[in-house]
């Protein structure tokens, strides 16, 4: 009897190992099915799984395929990301009053001043010949050597690119051929856009050496208009935050905190004079946290609006490209000289700049009260001040608040389902924990677990998203100007779902001499209006005059 029961269990083994392996045969079993769709909150009786298996397992073969197929860096995906509401209609193009270069310019004492000079006075400068480019340029060049140490702001000195250029631009000028307040001006840019000759990047040891072979098209931009090229500087970690493979990027204002991310480079850099301007990039706060954060002026444009060919994407629906400069008259220039259509860009638009031509007064404005309110720190209490300002210049804003019903816990799955499509590769190849961080809140662990976000789930989000945008719209028919905080309640990731234009500029200082901000909103399209109203803000106040005490000796 016993021998009978045990031939039994024997065989009843056997069936078992044979079914599983008959079960596996896609590389998963029904268990795993049962398991995994707890990860989404569904739950399927053993009959609907049974039916699926196979349909799964026809899936995973096509996704195996899919990834034999080689996709590039540039290649957008086919459904592009429209930020414009139902019926929105393009601004026109009106006739914008030339930007004007001061004739009265000279140049100081202590030559290392020039490095906080804004860049109507350096064109100034350089326009009436009263000092060179290269000049310049190695002025700024040897203010990165001997600083940086202490700020980790530049990942690459592109000193033989930035002196070639700045001869030329001597040459140029010399000739008459001036080509405008760029030209023969040093900058320096995030190392997520490319520049053929160097590393690009992306701040991640994965990346280190990487070359790209052709220059981004918002860095031809400036090249065509003289600008002179000197620095790639530290992007956080694929765009996240301000650590990168060679340390941790500082805020000049005080070299125990960092400079924020994901534009940490270029936000430290112009700080602290080592650039006159710089290019960021924002898809949820990089250009906006660290400009708030090191005390200088940052415009993230309308989604669209400048070109990304050349630039890592992090979320092809979110990611924009903007000036990072000590004011936000620097920032109209450099804005103007980048924006526009470029058909190697298919988000791109050839909708105008206009600057604006309304005096403050004319301007309807509202602002978040609530979110004002509620901060009882420096900053609150700065920005309060900042309203008294703005009254000054015959504004009484209304009180308004964002929309609140939407599922903000889960639209960040928009950016991190994204990511991990351009990353893919990275994740799948194991060298994504070659990143420096790995902890709970790294980009390595966002890429990972992104590869569970459903792609139904990703679409309700989107759908959700159009709504968000249609209601944010109807808002701005009232007015020309939101005013918030930069970081605090739903505006940072509502404007960026939304595609809105911010201008972020500074107010003033905490307890800790760290300098804080306020955030103007304005509506697609229409940058002019915020830019001309943050600079009739610092016509009045000085704040962004103000510069970090131990770089400015």
């Amino acid at each position: 009897m016993k021998k009978h029961i045990t031939l039994f269990m024997a065989a009843s083994c056997l069936l078992a190992v044979l079914a599983a392996c008959k079960t596996n045969e896609y590389g998963f079993t029904k268990r795993d099915i049962r398991s995994s769709q707890k990860l989404m909150g569904l739950y399927f009786e053993k009959s609907a799984i049974d039916t699926m298996y196979q349909y799964l397992g026809r899936n995973k073969r096509g996704y195996d395929t899919l990834r034999t197929y080689e996709t590039r860096n540039e290649t957008f995906p086919s459904m592009i990301f429209d930020p414009h509401p139902a019926g929105f209609e393009f601004p026109q193009a009106q006739e914008n009053a030339p930007f004007t270069i001061p004739e009265n310019i000279a140049l100081p004492s202590n030559k290392e001043d020039l490095a906080f000079y804004t860049i109507p006075q350096l064109a100034s400068l350089l326009k009436n010949r009263k000092i060179t480019s290269l000049e310049l340029t190695q002025l700024y060049i040897n203010r990165i050597k001997r600083y940086d140490g202490q700020l980790q702001s530049v990942i690459t000195l592109t000193e033989e690119l930035g002196l070639a250029q700045a001869r030329k631009a001597d040459q140029e000028i010399a000739a008459g051929n001036y080509k405008g307040l760029l030209h023969g001006i040093p900058y320096g840019v995030k190392d997520l856009m490319a520049v053929e000759g160097y590393p690009t990047t992306w701040g991640a040891a994965p990346y280190e050496h990487q070359m790209v072979n052709y220059t981004s098209s918002v860095v031809k931009k400036l090249e065509a208009q003289g600008a002179v090229l000197i620095a790639k500087l530290v992007s956080g970690s694929l765009a996240r935050g301000d650590v990168w493979f060679g340390g941790k990027t500082m805020n000049p204002w005080d070299l125990n905190q960092g400079a924020s991310g994901s534009s940490a480079g270029p936000g430290s850099a112009t700080s602290a004079g080592l650039v006159a301007f710089s290019l960021g990039t924002e898809t949820l706060g990089s250009i906006t946290s660290p400009s708030s954060r090191n005390g200088i002026t940052g415009l993230r444009p309308t989604y669209g609006r400048v070109s990304r060919y050349g630039v890592m994407s992090l979320s092809w629906s979110m990611d924009k490209i903007g000036p990072m400069c000590r004011s936000a008259e620097g920032c109209e220039i450099v804005f103007n000289a980048i924006y526009g259509k470029d058909p190697k860009d298919p988000t791109t638009n050839n909708a105008p700049f206009n600057r604006s031509t309304k005096k403050p007064a004319e301007l309807k404005v509202a602002y978040l009260r609530s979110d004002i309110d509620r901060d009882s720190s420096a900053n609150g209490n700065n920005i309060r001040t900042a309203l008294g300002v703005f009254k000054e210049m015959g504004i009484t804003p209304t009180a308004i608040e964002l929309p609140t019903n939407y599922p903000f816990n889960v639209f960040d799955i928009i950016l991190r389902a994204e990511a991990a499509a351009f990353f893919d590769d990275l994740v799948r190849s194991g060298n994504v924990d070659n990143m420096v961080e790995q902890t709970r809140g790294s980009r390595a662990n966002s890429l990972r677990q992104a590869r569970f976000i459903p792609a139904v789930e990703y679409l309700q989000a989107n759908r959700q998203r159009r709504q968000l945008i249609e209601e944010v719209n109807a808002l701005f028919q009232d007015y020309d100007v939101i005013i918030s905080q930069t970081s605090r309640g739903s505006q940072l990731l509502t404007t960026n779902l939304t595609g809105h234009p911010v201008v972020t500029f500074p107010t003033g200082f905490d307890q800790r001499n760290r300098p804080t901000s306020i955030t103007l909103i304005g509506n697609l399209y229409d940058e002019g209006v915020i830019l001309a109203l943050a600079r009739a803000y610092q016509t009045l106040t000085d704040f962004d005059e103000k510069h970090p005490p131990l770089f400015s000796k």
